[in-house]
């Protein structure tokens, strides 16, 4: 079992009376609950708002009332761990809290404690001091491997060693009833287990993770030659395109913790984080953070992201334009005291993590970010990502026309490069679409002058924001690192060569 249940054990000896374990798995969380308790020589007790309080021998009573279940334990004299479901709805009436608080001293001298299986700790003002929670990590790479020799054994199929290690590793990130739903609709579909099926658990684990709220599955659909310049940063990437293996521990080499990618909008800071998963072949998560800030549980919902997160390491999380949940947030000052609890909840998992989860925030204006998060340990490097310079251009311009099944050699993108100045990477994209369009409708191929066109009609974002971007440039120069190489001496370079 999880070693969160020897933390159990250790609560439970110090006489800490209340529990919260926070988990969507009930079953599994009774079952180690069980066994936490008779390690330890003590009685369990179940108790639900539909069975009432059940014992070792069966039912003893069938009241759903919260107070009466309080005022029953009040009595009880004798060891026992007591294991409380749906009591999270329950816990912030008047008489409930008042009964708690009566008990709190008097559990651990009589070795009793009560354990609330919740996926939210609901915890009054009141209790605060007296209760502690512990997460139920979802199954890791042993559990997972048992659910999963335990279907094929029962069904006698037999596959090589390499594939059943995939598909354990495919269905990492969910619990362990939905591991065996996903493993039982593709068997009842295919009836065996093969590379072609491996393709559908992904799909149906992308489908489950989709409904977790704050939380997207992404495919890897990017390649990092899909990126146009960036040659720094690809570099950087690059180098550590090996850090999640166990050579680099043995080198002595740290897991690499994240990045921070800040510029100017539409420049390829999202694709990046795609680019990433993709070089190194993890899986990618996308967090909106944005939304969970502005939900009723953000502290649960974070902790929930991390969690599937953590149990699919080595993994890529992306966290998308962070300001718009942490600008004007300073630690311990927040507009709201949720708001500064979930600050203060993220930058220290991202100092202390264990797990090989690699962090990609992207943002588009840092300048009322708080300084916590930029400190040096929460990422390992800030990297500015500017407007593509002339050579960028040119390359983002071949990029779009060939995956749009054309051949650069017949465009002038040179020239394309020279009157695009100020234009962003998205921004090209959408001006080689709009050619496109123009000469699909005309019934002939696009050309150089389409696209021309098309540069012409459009008023790059970085011209109505010019003040704006300065400031951006003017804060990134001394505080990040250049995404792009400067190619100002390559051009001196071209010019004098040029001249001669």
């Amino acid at each position: 079992m999880p070693d969160v249940f020897d933390d159990l054990a250790l609560h439970l000896q110090a006489r800490y009376p209340f529990v919260y374990l926070l988990t969507w798995e009930e079953d599994r969380a009774q079952a180690g609950v069980a066994g936490t308790a008779a390690a330890l020589g003590r009685p369990l007790f179940t108790w639900s708002s539909v069975d009432g309080l059940v014992g070792p021998d069966g039912p003893i009573s069938h009241s759903n009332e919260p107070d009466a279940l309080l005022a029953r334990i009040a009595e009880w004299d004798t060891p026992a761990v007591f294991l409380l479901k749906d009591f999270h709805f329950c816990i912030e009436r008047t008489e409930v809290i008042r009964r708690l608080r009566d008990l709190a001293p008097r559990l651990g001298m009589r070795g009793q404690g009560l354990v609330l299986v919740s996926p939210v700790a609901n915890v009054p003002q009141e209790l605060e001091k007296d209760f502690v929670a512990l997460d139920l990590p979802l199954p890791g790479l042993k559990e997972v491997a048992r659910i999963f020799h335990s279907l094929l054994r029962g069904e006698q199929i037999e596959i090589d060693l390499g594939l059943f290690e995939r598909f354990v590793k495919a269905t990492l990130g969910l619990t362990s009833e939905e591991i065996k739903r996903v493993y039982a609709k593709v068997h009842l579909e295919h009836g065996t287990f093969t590379e072609a099926q491996l393709d559908d658990v992904i799909r149906e684990k992308a489908q489950i993770i989709r409904r977790t709220q704050f939380l997207e599955f992404v495919d890897l659909s990017v390649s990092i030659d899909e990126l146009g310049g960036l040659e720094n940063l690809k570099g950087w990437l690059q180098g550590r395109s090996a850090a999640f293996t166990e050579k680099a521990r043995k080198y002595g080499l740290p897991q690499p913790k994240g990045l921070f990618l800040v510029g100017v909008q539409g420049c390829g800071k999202s694709l990046c984080a795609k680019a990433v998963a993709d070089l190194w072949k993890v899986p990618l998560l996308r967090m909106d953070v944005a939304s969970l800030m502005s939900g009723r549980h953000a502290e649960q919902g974070l902790r929930q992201a991390v969690a599937i997160a953590e149990s699919m390491a080595p993994a890529v999380l992306w966290v998308d334009e962070i300001e718009k949940a942490f600008a004007g947030v300073e630690s311990g000052s927040g507009e709201t005291a949720n708001a500064t609890r979930v600050f203060g909840s993220f930058v220290t998992w991202l100092q202390e993590k264990q797990k090989p989860v690699f962090v990609i925030a992207t943002a588009n204006d840092v300048q009322h970010m708080p300084p916590e998060l930029l400190r040096k340990g929460r990422f390992d490097e800030i990297f500015f990502v500017d407007l593509p310079n002339i050579h960028e251009r040119e390359a983002i311009f071949g990029i779009h026309l060939r995956k749009r099944g054309r051949s650069e050699q017949p465009f002038e993108t040179w020239a394309l490069a020279e009157i695009s100045e100020k234009f962003s990477g998205a921004e090209i994209e959408q001006a080689v679409i709009d050619a496109m369009f123009a000469a699909f409708a005309a019934d002939r191929e696009v050309e150089t002058d389409d696209v021309m066109r098309a540069l012409r009609e459009t008023v790059p974002l970085a011209r109505t924001m010019d003040e704006r971007i300065k400031a951006l440039k003017e804060w990134a120069q001394d505080r990040t690192r250049p995404a792009t190489h400067d190619t100002r001496r390559i051009d001196f370079f071209e010019d004098w060569d040029g001249a001669a």
